[in-house]
């Protein structure tokens, strides 16, 4: 089969791979149908030595099942199926705790000779507890936000869920991506009262008024600070969402939050340290967030998908079957592109 491997930075090839088959009775096997190129596979894209040996990357997908294995059970030959960004037994205690990401026997997509979710099948380890099956069929007009479930839309989710959002509460979203858009969606779907996104992209930013941003501040450093301030009538928002990942944006974020307010930050951090000093503990600041636990919240947002109550899938604007996946990380890495939708 056909499959994405990175090589270095902007060294993104699709080569043959060998088919993938069950290795252990835990395992599915499962056909691609739509998978996608996440922010975060731009680090590496970025900064990643070369090297002689390509490895698999992608970690976003949803397919078709097509073999499983002798002890999974709820699954079978046919289902349409999400599968989360990290893989877990769903049963473990930090899994019972609603913490995937740290299961015990658990890991991510792309490493240690698992699959990467941009090619044209998937070994899927831990299935009975990984995939979540969708009654959809296989060229459902649902398959974008569908796919969302797998990443974007829980991580944007998990971002407003541990920033306290809620009825009433302000909340400003730091970043314009795709996750910063789908936290935007989840902050309106959660309930909150102003939501001011702070971005400079226009096509971007338009998306996410349509998704439920009340206010877009394009300023950034002390005069974006200064304009988030002026809107919240001098106290910042209750809730901040850092979706970016970068120094800037979690000076700004603690800049911008209302005494005794949150900070959650779902952007992989490319900084060691965070300033949290004597200010922000006198002002009774809370610091919060991490990498999400997106099978946990599954569930809790498919049925919105489905009646298309939120539709996270508009966060693709473009669509290249395996031989664009090249083309589609330079895109995304030049910001022409806002999230790359693959199907093989």
């Amino acid at each position: 089969m056909r499959a994405t491997l990175i090589y270095g930075a902007g060294d993104v090839r699709v080569e043959d791979v060998p088919d993938p088959v069950l290795r252990e009775p835990t395992d599915a096997l499962v056909r691609v149908l739509r998978s996608c190129i996440c922010g975060s596979d731009l680090w590496p894209y970025g900064s990643r030595p070369a090297s002689e040996q390509g490895d698999r990357i992608g970690h976003e997908f949803l397919g078709v099942v097509e073999d499983v294995g002798a002890d999974v059970s709820g699954l079978k030959k046919g289902d349409v199926v999400v599968a989360p960004f990290v893989w877990a037994d769903n049963t473990c205690d930090f899994c019972r705790e609603g913490l995937q990401t740290s299961c015990r026997h658990g890991g991510f997509w792309g490493a240690n000779g698992v699959d990467g979710g941009q090619g044209e099948a998937v070994r899927v380890p831990q299935a009975q507890g990984t995939l979540v099956k969708l009654s959809v069929g296989e060229d459902s007009a649902l398959l974008p936000s569908l796919l969302s479930l797998s990443d974007v839309f829980p991580t944007g989710h998990h971002c407003a869920v541990t920033a306290g959002v809620g009825p009433g509460t302000t909340v400003t979203v730091i970043g314009d991506g795709a996750v910063g858009l789908c936290a935007v969606l989840a902050a309106k779907r959660l309930g909150a009262e102003q939501i001011i996104l702070m971005g400079r992209h226009q096509g971007r930013t338009d998306l996410g008024r349509d998704f439920g941003a009340s206010d877009v501040v394009a300023a950034r450093g002390d005069e974006g600070v200064a304009k988030v301030l002026e809107l919240t009538g001098g106290d910042g928002t209750h809730a901040v969402l850092e979706c970016v990942g970068l120094r800037p944006a979690i000076e700004t974020a603690v800049a911008v939050v209302r005494a005794g307010g949150r900070v959650s930050r779902v952007g992989a951090p490319q900084y060691p340290e965070v300033p949290f000093g004597w200010d922000e503990f006198r002002r009774n600041i809370t610091l919060t967030g991490g990498i999400a636990p997106a099978r946990a919240y599954i569930e809790e947002l498919l049925p919105d998908v489905l009646d298309g109550s939120v539709q996270p899938g508009r966060v693709f604007d473009s669509t290249v079957g395996l031989d664009g996946v090249p083309g589609g990380y330079q895109a995304m890495a030049d910001r022409t592109a806002l999230k790359v939708l693959i199907r093989p």
